[in-house]
């Protein structure tokens, strides 16, 4: 048996929780065996550290049966849990922890939609603090140890993946110092959209003027507007996350809505421009000593003129 418990954990639907959540899973690692669940992108973004990720099934009956599984594998592997917190529920959703219940875990999440019943251990979820030290904390609380939040996420690379940036790279022709650029922005922060109105003119009229590689990756969806909005930028389809983060942490900048690939900038410490309008950063912004926010007053979108401002404040005047 091993010397360190298993411990199975339900990650966050969207990447760019899953990112901010990285430190509170390393914390987890040096004390527990990772066996973590979540979305099929997961594994890819999370392979440099080599926690086994099993695939969210989709209806809510393989979910049970896939931790079900899981509990009886741990199990097997490390021995009865004396009735010891066995998961962490990092999602705040009341299906969740059902799920956690009916599979037979023990599970470690926050009081929230009554759902405190279902869980091994529920904690109060805090107020005023960003999601990153949310999760942060919720990991010091299994461990019985709070301690100050790190400054950045770090997150690792793993070696195929800047092979694969490094070959796209060279397949392009793309040179160093190159910008990256993500106008998408999945779902809508109080009911209003998260994707800047004026990226596509500020991509066309404005960039160009540094003469760097624009370079753009869509999503599965994404690509039409892509090419058809952004004609300029070297497009890029088909990029796992990890390769992505691999290409953003050689970026000279990246320039990002209120999405997942802004909060892979930071993580890999990428100067990041994170244009925003609705979004509230000081609880879903990425997070990193590279990060600055533009926006407008009264949380509306900022001009041109002020994403121009920010722009030569970091690659200089062009």
């Amino acid at each position: 048996m091993s010397s360190r418990p298993a411990l199975v954990v339900r990650l966050r639907n969207w990447v760019g929780d899953v990112v901010l959540g990285v430190p509170a899973l390393r914390r987890l690692a040096q004390r527990y065996q990772l066996h973590l669940v979540g979305k099929g992108w997961a594994a890819d973004l999370l392979e440099a550290y080599r926690w086994p990720v099993h695939p969210l099934p989709s209806t809510w009956r393989e979910r049970v049966a896939l931790l079900a599984r899981l509990r009886r594998e741990v199990r097997a592997g490390t021995g009865p849990t004396g009735g010891r917190i066995d998961a962490v529920c990092f999602p705040y959703s009341w299906s969740s922890a059902l799920e956690f219940r009916l599979a037979g875990l023990r599970a470690i999440g926050h009081a929230y939609e009554g759902r405190s019943l279902l869980l091994g251990r529920a904690v109060p979820r805090p107020r005023g603090l960003h999601e990153f030290e949310i999760y942060w904390q919720l990991a010091g609380a299994l461990l019985g140890e709070q301690a100050a939040p790190p400054g950045e996420i770090d997150l690792a690379l793993a070696p195929r993946h800047r092979e694969q940036a490094d070959a796209l790279r060279r397949v392009h022709g793309i040179g160093a110092g190159y910008v990256v650029i993500c106008p998408f922005a999945g779902g809508t922060w109080d009911k209003k959209p998260k994707t800047w109105p004026g990226f596509a003119d500020f991509a066309a009229r404005e960039l160009p003027r540094w003469g760097r590689p624009v370079l753009i990756c869509p999503g599965p969806g994404e690509e039409a507007v892509a090419h058809d909005a952004f004609p300029g930028a070297i497009c890029l389809e088909r990029v796992g996350l990890g390769a992505y983060a691999a290409l953003l942490s050689e970026a000279a900048l990246m320039i990002s809505n209120d999405t997942g690939p802004g909060h892979l900038a930071a993580a890999v410490g990428t100067p990041l421009l994170s244009v925003l309008g609705p979004s509230e950063p000081a609880q879903w912004g990425a997070w990193g000593p590279g990060v600055e926010f533009v926006r407008g007053p009264g949380a509306t979108w900022p001009s041109a003129a002020a994403v121009r401002s920010a722009v030569t404040a970091r690659l200089g005047a062009p």
